[in-house]
Parts: C-alpha cells; structure tokens; sequence
C-alpha cells in the first residue's frame, strides 16, 4: 500500500496540470477508484500535518502540489522576474467573465462602462479566458468563460469557491489588497 502512495503522489508530482483520480486509475488501473481516493487524501492529511513548504491541494477538478499559500511572499521574492501583471482593467474584466459566465464582449464592456477589447485579448493569450461559442441571437457573438488555468492560477477547485459579492466588499473595505501579480509565465502586462 505505501508503494502505491508512493506511486501517486510520484505521478501527482509529475504533472504539469491538476490530476483526477481517474486520470491516476488510468496508470494504477489495478488499483480500485476508492482506494485511490483514500490514498490520495491520506497525502493531503500527511502534507498539511508536516507544514512543509507545499501541500497537494484540488485544484481545477484535479490534485496539484502547490506552495503553501501563507509562504507567497518568498516565492514572488523568487519568481519577481516571471510575474505578470495583471491591469485593472484586465481583473475586471476578468471578474465580469468569472462571475457572469457565458458572457459576451457587448455585456462585458456594459459592465464595465468602457471597451474591453483589449484586456480581453490579453486574458485569451494568457489562456484565462475562452471562447465557449456563440450567443443565439442575432449577429451571434461570441461568449466567454474562464478557463481551467483561470481556476489553477487563483487555487479554485470550481467556479463555487469564487468570494460571493458580500467577501468582496469586505475586502475592498478591509486592508487587504486584492491579488494582482499572478504566476503566468512570461513578462508582459495586459
């Protein structure tokens, strides 16, 4: 059983993106879903317990070893030259897509009272946001949703763990700033 653990938390470990447990069965096919979920939460139990410098957190519908969060400031010390920064613009309208998915650009620049061309393109090549389709109305626009990067990137498993409008203001109305520097591999601004 401990070389099973072993097994997951190696394979968990080397992915690039967030592993479901089926994805995990696909390489223990041996071994039952359950008793890879067991196993899989016995890890999360053991690195939350050692308080180490990461944990193995679900992320995105899938597990992901991340940094631990309260540890944030040494890594953007270490990561300062790879951080990109997100424009104000382009939190808000990244925030108008999150909250009020499938949107279109049309609603989006409603919202926000200007035109939202530009972060909008940004957010796509950051792979933020995507084109889920066309609006059935005439001229069919395009709508816009968030993508799974969006939910590794802010450590969401889904769009339910969002701060409701209530959190917001209390943050906005708190000290606490609101997250802008993001760990998106290259150095541009949008």
């Amino acid at each position: 059983m401990e070389e099973t653990k072993a097994i997951i938390e190696a394979i968990i470990f080397a992915s690039e993106s967030p592993l479901t447990v089926d994805k995990i069965r696909e390489v223990l096919h041996e071994v039952e879903k359950s008793e890879i979920a067991r196993l899989v939460q016995d890890l999360i139990n053991e690195y939350d317990e050692r308080r180490g410098g990461f944990v193995l957190q679900e992320v995105a519908g899938g597990l992901h070893f991340r940094t631990r969060s309260d540890l944030s400031f040494w890594i953007s010390k270490l990561m300062k030259a790879k951080q990109s920064m997100l424009t104000n613009a382009a939190m808000e309208t990244l925030a108008v897509i999150a909250y009020k998915q499938p949107v279109v650009k049309s609603e989006i620049d409603r919202i926000r009272g200007v035109d939202a061309g530009s972060p909008l393109k940004g957010l796509l090549d950051k792979k933020l946001v995507r084109i889920m389709g066309r609006k059935d109305v005439p001229g069919k626009p395009i709508m816009y949703g968030t993508t799974k990067r969006f939910l590794e990137i802010f450590s969401l498993k889904d769009l339910s763990e969002l701060p409701t409008l209530k959190e917001l203001k209390d943050l906005q109305d708190g000290t606490e700033p609101l997250v802008t520097e993001l760990p998106i591999s290259d150095d541009s601004e949008i």
